[in-house]
């Protein structure tokens, strides 16, 4: 089997440390006979493939209506002799769909899902979806089908495949107070933490007021946001509103996160319509203990009471008493660390995760050969 991976994504997120996990899964399971990445030149993916030795095209991209680049996606197809085409993004998305309707690009594509977001009435959006080339489409979580179900005709189409964590790349790093030394945190505080992008989805604006509420009680703490994104100077300028400069560290985009989250003491996450949550399973294989919003997919992830404690999505004083509780049980939180580690590695393996996709692409192939 030869697997084409297809995105226009600039970014590095979620999705895209995906792909690379797909990628090095099937590789290193020996699932495929060959895999090829196609992504924009000099984005983050582009970059992350040669430093890793991952067989990478770039490509000069502009828009996902460039029909230009559409019939050439039809040759760069043809000539790797690909069997499936793996979709990562919307536009990635829209060049595949035109690049089999004017180009007649025939090889079956999978469309990997991991956004909770209506597709709405926009007449070509629902087209794309519903395209006949679109053998699969592999929703994240079942939040993510749930929201499709409705613009989606085929409903047999949509499976679920969840998150994936390089555990090897996560389970062996220990705490050792580095970043206490970076930021010169007095010893005796607790680190509590997040890790995401800067966006709107992700709900700092909670996120702070819980540390605002967290503070007024006196919890003997400092709290580390690592990211970066487009509303990180409009959350800096809040924390400034509150008065929490010194108690809030932006730590920026980090290339350490494995080693960083051990150095947690909890994780807190009030992301508010995420899919699935794979920086929840990365704290898990971290052995660290996480208080996350009850929304979106993350209660697919997170069971409550028995990895973790769930808190309302939005409510600061909900979070804020679920962190005080659980900050303060030490059998609670020792009870959330085994149990997040066994589910961890139970659901979310790069062999796990590799082999469910593998069934996949086999049924698809399977049934375009008849």
């Amino acid at each position: 089997m030869k697997i084409i991976h297809f995105t226009t994504s600039n970014v590095w997120r979620g999705h895209e440390q995906m792909i690379v996990d797909l990628y090095e899964s099937f590789r290193d399971n020996n699932f495929v006979e060959n895999q090829l990445i196609i992504c924009p030149v000099n984005s983050e993916l582009y970059k992350v493939a040669i430093e890793r030795n991952l067989q990478v095209q770039n490509f000069d991209f502009k828009s996902e209506y460039d029909l230009k680049f559409a019939k050439k996606f039809k040759k760069i197809v043809g000539s790797y002799n690909a069997n499936v085409v793996i979709i990562h993004n919307s536009k990635a998305h829209t060049i595949s769909v035109l690049s089999s309707v004017f180009f007649g690009l025939k090889i079956p594509l999978v469309l990997c899902r991991t956004l909770i977001k209506n597709i709405g009435t926009n007449f070509f959006r629902k087209y794309k979806y519903n395209y006949k080339g679109i053998k699969k489409i592999v929703c994240v979580s079942d939040a993510v089908v749930e929201i499709l179900k409705p613009s989606i005709k085929n409903h047999d189409s949509m499976t679920v495949i969840g998150s994936v964590v390089d555990t090897d790349r996560f389970i062996n790093n220990k705490k050792n107070g580095f970043l206490h030394r970076e930021f010169n945190i007095p010893s005796d505080y607790k680190i509590i933490g997040n890790v995401s992008a800067f966006c709107k989805v992700k709900d700092h604006h909670t996120w702070i007021d819980t540390v605002e509420e967290l503070y007024k009680r006196g919890l003997k703490a400092k709290y580390i946001l690592i990211g970066e994104g487009s509303l990180e100077a409009e959350i800096k300028t809040y924390v400034k509103s509150k008065g929490l400069e010194n108690e809030v560290i932006f730590a920026g985009f980090r290339v350490d996160v494995h080693k960083c989250l051990p150095e947690l003491d909890l994780f807190l996450f009030t992301s508010k319509c995420e899919a699935t949550g794979g920086v929840v399973l990365e704290s898990y294989a971290c052995r660290v203990p996480v208080v996350a919003a009850k929304a979106g997919g993350i209660p697919t992830v997170l069971i409550d009471n028995e990895t973790g404690l769930l808190a309302e999505a939005g409510n600061p004083i909900d979070f804020a008493n679920k962190v005080e509780i659980l900050i303060n049980n030490n059998a609670m939180r020792n009870k959330f660390i085994n149990n997040g580690f066994d589910f961890l590695m139970m659901t979310s393996t790069r062999f796990i995760i590799g082999e469910k996709f593998l069934d996949v692409l086999n049924e698809v192939i399977n049934n375009n050969l008849i």
